[in-house]
């Protein structure tokens, strides 16, 4: 297993260092990291180099990509051939050929409803998915993230697609610096543009990060929750990124497949481990590695526990207010509106000439 970030991180099973507090009970995932945002100290880790399928949570290496290659106010007509190369049962927000989108609306569908055919669409106006793939890789490789092999922009399973909770840490960390990034990604609910079977009428899409809506009962909403990225597929399993601020630090958590049958495991893991990482850094804890791959990971960095702090940035003041908005209405409404969602949904679909299963995120 690889050592970037500090020798630590090599080592197989859970590590923690001096003075960390216990860590949660019955953690199950296969890997997991928890780090410090500001100070880019890893506090905790199980095997945080191990390259697994990242599910949907590659699309956060796909936003760091392209999103800063096409203006939120672009128009983009869609064409049927968008959607060439798109898995069989890929989740779906409802984007149709013919009609015209906002680029803005697309990364909605992107971050909100895991939409695979919202990535396609992003991927043909930067060149196509050959293009973009070969891309996200270069940009793995710029930020550090060295245990990832792009095969797919939205992360379906592919033959040797795999990321690590290590690089998936880094992909989202990056990812936040961008205002555009932050906002979308701690959206709970917005609406979608619609199409014939709604007469020309948006319908309402939810968030599927269950941490962040609370919905399908994964608890209430994380205080000072941030979001990032979940996803689910055959090989990958469960997987989130999460991100959240308390008391001027921010602490981010990826979770990798849980073990644990039990619904909503990976919500639970992701929760424990942001309360575990913000005793850590409450306590003093010494951190095991670094996240910045250009500061040498000597045992002397490892040893000695990060004093920095720094004040809110921009994109965390910006996410964290799209969020208290956004997850303001009652579980009621939500429970509503995702009906309705379903509902138009399931006839934008059907009226797809494309017969495709929604399923993987």
């Amino acid at each position: 297993m690889s050592a970037v970030g500090g020798e630590q991180l090599s080592r197989p099973g859970p590590q923690t260092g001096p003075g960390a507090p216990a860590l949660p009970s019955g953690l199950s995932a296969l890997s997991w990291m928890v780090s410090d945002g500001d100070s880019d100290d890893v506090l905790g880790a199980q095997n945080p180099h191990w390259p697994l399928p990242p599910a949907s949570t590659l699309k956060t290496l796909f936003a760091d990509t392209v999103l800063p290659k096409i203006p939120q106010d672009e128009v983009h007509r869609v064409v049927e051939s968008d959607f060439d190369g798109m898995g069989e049962g890929s989740s779906e927000v409802g984007v149709m050929p013919g009609q015209t989108y906002r680029v803005s609306d697309l990364w909605l569908g992107v971050f909100l409803r895991s939409g695979n055919d919202a990535v396609h669409v992003l991927a043909a106006m930067n060149g196509g998915v050959a293009t973009t793939v070969q891309q996200m890789q270069a940009e793995a490789a710029s930020l550090g993230a060295h245990d990832t092999h792009v095969v797919s922009p939205d992360g379906y399973d592919m033959p040797g697609q795999v990321s690590s909770a290590y690089d998936l840490t880094l992909f989202a960390l990056h990812g936040l610096k961008n205002p555009v990034f932050a906002k979308d990604c701690s959206t709970a609910s917005s609406e979608f543009p619609g199409g014939p079977s709604t007469k020309g009428k948006p319908f309402e899409i939810d968030n599927t990060n269950r941490l962040l809506t609370g919905f399908d009962g994964a608890g209430p909403t994380y205080p000072g929750l941030i979001g990032v990225k979940n996803g689910y597929t055959t090989n990958a399993g469960n997987t989130v990124i999460e991100a959240a601020r308390h008391d001027g630090h921010t602490m981010l958590v990826t979770v990798m497949n849980p073990q644990n049958p039990e619904r909503n495991e990976v919500y639970k893991e992701a929760r424990e481990l942001l309360d575990w990482g913000f005793n850590a850094e409450a306590h003093g804890a010494h951190p095991i590695g670094t996240l910045d791959a250009a500061r040498p990971a000597s045992s002397d960095t490892a040893a000695k526990p990060s004093t920095k702090s720094s004040p809110a940035p921009a994109w965390a003041a910006s996410a964290n207010a799209a969020g208290t908005a956004d997850t303001s209405a009652s579980y009621a409404e939500a429970t509503a509106a995702a009906v309705a969602v379903a509902v138009g949904g399931t006839l934008l679909f059907a009226r797809r000439r494309r017969a495709r299963r929604r399923g993987n995120l």
